[in-house]
């Protein structure tokens, strides 16, 4: 079995996805594209808090004891917060996203110059989201599509669990699975936001393939409480993309990104301090 494989797999559904989702979307009502993002977003909450059920994980509770487990999640939150805010993920996400539509849809000096008066949606923004309109520009419309799709598809156990057991040669089948999981929800979201969507296979890409290739050098490393504590906090992460997929509030996650790598770390310390 070829080590990345299932990486590419997963990019190439994203992509193909998408590609299927533009078509259908050009031939559906605006109104009909807000209801599937709505659904969308109704979906990712409750994925978002089936995966809080590992704060009863036996391995993790084991580890860090049964109110320990919350007290992890929150302490990777806000630590993570904190970083991802200073390093500006969100902001630089954002802005990679407009860069990557302003070279697609540039078509001359007046089409270029048309882009750059419409506002992207950030973080600054977040409090008057409710106020909204719905009806979002092309440029907006891309940004949030390259944006939450990104961090749908990267945030979660599987990408992480199925990046490492690809990369320790155990083969690919959880990412296989998400493959299967992320093309589909690629049509929902490029049907309603468009190219963006087909763009998110860039930082799936890249944050599996670093995965991949540090599970290939460093071997199987997670414990189960671990992957537990890092399953939970992706959980409210993903509880954050439900809010911004509802356009209710533009909940800064990727800046809370962080908190995935500082969750497991927190639980092997606080393990190691109890002697567990």
């Amino acid at each position: 079995m070829i080590v990345g494989l299932g990486t590419l797999l997963n990019v190439t559904t994203i992509v193909v996805g998408a590609a299927i989702g533009v078509l259908i979307g050009n031939r559906l009502p605006e109104r009909t594209n807000r209801v599937v993002t709505d659904a969308l977003g109704l979906i990712t909450i409750v994925l978002g808090g089936l995966n809080l059920v590992s704060l009863t994980d036996s391995d993790f509770v084991g580890a860090v004891g049964a109110g320990g487990t919350f007290l992890v999640v929150i302490g990777a939150l806000l630590i993570g917060s904190i970083v991802g805010s200073l390093a500006g993920i969100e902001r630089r996400l954002e802005s990679f996203g407009g860069w990557l539509q302003d070279r697609l849809t540039r078509r001359g000096k007046g089409a270029a110059s048309s882009t750059e008066t419409a506002p992207a949606r950030s973080s600054e923004t977040a409090d008057s989201l409710v106020d909204a309109p719905l009806t979002l520009t092309a440029r907006e419309k891309f940004i949030n599509g390259f944006v939450d799709a990104s961090l749908v598809f990267a945030i979660g156990p599987l990408a992480i669990l199925g990046a490492f057991q690809d990369g320790t040669g155990q083969g690919i089948d959880q990412l296989a699975l998400k493959s299967t999981l992320d093309g589909f929800a690629s049509i929902a979201f490029a049907a309603s936001l468009g190219w963006g969507v087909a763009f998110s296979a860039i930082p799936v890409g890249i944050w599996q393939g670093l995965l991949t290739v540090l599970a290939f050098a460093l071997g199987s490393v997670m414990s189960g409480a671990a992957i537990a504590a890092l399953t939970a906090t992706g959980g409210v992460l993903l509880l954050g993309v439900g809010l911004r997929l509802l356009n209710l509030r533009a909940v800064a996650v990727a800046d809370m990104l962080p908190a995935l790598i500082v969750a497991p770390l927190l639980t092997v310390g606080i393990a190691a301090l109890l002697g567990n």
